[in-house]
């Protein structure tokens, strides 16, 4: 398939088998996605195409990165992605024959059915989103609606990792580090020397994150001054602020810091609705956060590009109170693999076919506002390789069901790992999410309502 950067649009005709009277089936195919949204790690865009189109599972495990992507072979479409990357589709209904439509995001959809008048088809409960870990197929053969098959491609081998907390951390944060490695070597071959931003508040995943490349960058006798981390405080304090100059005070790098002052006025609950194309309060609440430090990151530096955060550091380690979801208890959390990441599972009655689940569902919150922006973003923490090691840790053996005990592990693991990589003991700070550590007065709504209306205004 070929085509321009925004849109591969391509027409396949079926043989007319109908008598001579009828028109011919025509089946097609409109991928919107963007090819420079994927950060492909070890593959070219053709080798990704080619793996989904072959179905093997083991091929496209084997993409390292975040992307997103789609093969059609005759009627059979498939397409399947990383937590990273969001991935929506909609079946459209013509006369000569059904439509699929794949973007990134609802609005892109919408507006392509308008342009080609088929605007009163949509609805936003209609898109599909294509959940992360699993390749999912359609067959385009019209009406009634076909049925996705979903197969997951990514299963994790649970409790692989010795009930030993320094090498679960020498694992897991070894393997964030050649993940970044990667990264870095793909910037550099395009882009030597371009800087690179870290969303820090100096908690435990952006401060890992942080010590990783500024170690990796001077391992490789790079200049460790292309390297920032953007620190947002509203009306001019934050706990984050704070916090993040204690850390790199604490390892002797506060040159790296940049804090980002904006007023309360810039936190908008429409304009990260909008962004998100979601109405979880959590998620929204963060990437309103996400949307005014990167806005005013943006006015100061038009030409940024690159920016790394931590999302999925909590996922991955487990690290959310439970007892403030009536829906989970430790047992929950600890026997289900993956729950954080994709929700109750496809086949749960839970699962949401508009959304996904887990944060295969919630990403938006930190992928949305980067690429509205115009950054590239990556979420080294979020890649199918650092997932596996966290699963592997074996989280019964080292808390014994002890909510503390779960709550501390990450803190241990990390700082272990971190250690083990480059030699520097980080300092743990005290877990906040990020729409409370940026502010020290908090103005979003908590309940879900207003959250609801504004997504309603959104697609009115």
């Amino acid at each position: 398939m070929s085509g321009g950067k925004r849109r591969l649009e391509t027409e396949y005709w079926k043989p007319d088998t109908l008598p001579r009277m009828h028109a011919a089936y025509v089946e097609r195919l409109v991928n919107l996605l963007d090819p420079d949204g994927n950060v492909l790690l070890n593959c070219t865009p053709d080798e990704l195409t080619a793996h989904i189109g072959s179905g093997d599972l083991n091929a496209i495990r084997g993409v390292r990165g975040q992307w997103a992507g789609l093969h059609k072979d005759g009627q059979v479409v498939r397409m399947a992605r990383s937590i990273g990357r969001p991935m929506r589709f909609f079946l459209a209904k013509r006369t000569e024959g059904p439509c699929l439509v794949v973007a990134e995001r609802m609005s892109e959809i919408r507006d392509w059915l308008d342009a080609e008048g088929l605007g009163d088809q949509f609805h936003p409960s209609y898109t599909r989103m294509v959940p992360a870990h699993y390749l999912t197929e359609l067959r385009l053969i019209g009406c009634p609606d076909p049925s996705p098959k979903l197969t997951r491609y990514f299963t994790p081998e649970r409790n692989a990792a010795p009930a030993d907390i320094a090498e679960c951390g020498r694992r897991y944060i070894g393997t964030l580090a050649d993940t970044v490695s990667a990264w870095l070597d793909r910037v550099d071959r395009s882009q030597p020397d371009e800087p690179i931003g870290v969303m820090f508040s100096g908690g435990i995943d952006s401060g890992a994150l942080l010590l990783v490349v500024d170690h990796l960058l001077r391992q490789r006798g790079r200049s460790p001054a292309r390297l920032k981390a953007f620190t947002l405080a509203v009306d001019g304090r934050s706990p984050d602020a704070d916090q993040a100059f204690a850390f790199l005070d604490a390892v002797d790098r506060t040159m790296l810091l940049e804090t980002v002052e904006v007023p309360s006025s810039t936190i908008s609950l429409d304009a990260a609705v909008a962004a998100t194309e979601d109405y979880k309060p959590l998620d929204v609440q963060a990437a309103a956060m996400g949307l005014a430090l990167l806005t005013e990151i943006r006015s100061r530096y038009p030409d940024w590009r690159l920016m790394l955060d931590g999302d999925g550091g909590d996922e991955n380690l487990k690290d959310y109170p439970i007892e403030a979801n009536p829906e989970l208890t430790i047992r929950s959390v600890l026997n289900n693999p993956l729950l954080y990441h994709e929700g109750w599972g496809v086949g749960a009655v839970k699962h949401s076919q508009t959304y996904s689940g887990g944060q295969s569902r919630g990403h938006v919150r930190t992928a949305a506002p980067a690429r509205s922006l115009g950054f590239e973003g990556f979420s080294p923490y979020a890649v199918p390789d650092v997932i596996e090691q966290a699963e592997a840790i074996p989280f019964v053996e080292l808390t014994d069901w002890d909510h503390d005990k779960l709550y501390a592990l990450k803190g241990q693991v990390v700082q272990a790992g971190v250690e083990a990589v480059t030699g520097i003991t980080m300092p743990l700070f005290e877990k906040r999410r990020f729409q409370d550590g940026a502010t020290e007065r908090p103005s979003l709504p908590s309940d879900e309502r207003p959250y609801r209306d504004a997504f309603a205004r959104v697609f009115a």
